[in-house]
């Protein structure tokens, strides 16, 4: 199991439209079949980080979730809605495993 977890740069001005932009992804996410973990904005501190985090089985899992989120119609929407309200000004995403215990058994 590997999970995904996305770091936004955001426009402080926006948040508005991050939190509408989360709240998209929180139902087409786990429709095409990733375990959502959540969506985090803003709340104190900074005021331009934002995250997503998401579990997905194996890297050939996530490659046909990407391609199920693609052809997604509200998956679509919200790649055009963050496109022309230009909330996003930056994305990164890697992908960690769980190592420690007590969740995780060392076998992997």
């Amino acid at each position: 199991m590997l999970t995904c977890f996305i770091r936004y740069h955001i426009d402080p001005t926006k948040t508005d439209a991050f939190v509408q932009y989360a709240r998209n992804w929180g139902q087409a996410i786990p429709r095409c079949g990733a375990d959502l973990v959540g969506y985090f904005a803003p709340h104190e501190g900074s005021t331009t980080l934002a995250y997503g985090v998401y579990t997905i089985e194996s890297l050939a899992a996530y490659e046909a979730y990407r391609a199920r989120l693609a052809a997604d119609p509200l998956g679509q929407e919200n790649y055009r809605f963050a496109q022309r309200e230009r909330f996003l000004l930056r994305e990164d995403r890697t992908f960690q495993k769980l190592v420690s215990t007590p969740h995780a058994d060392g076998s992997r």
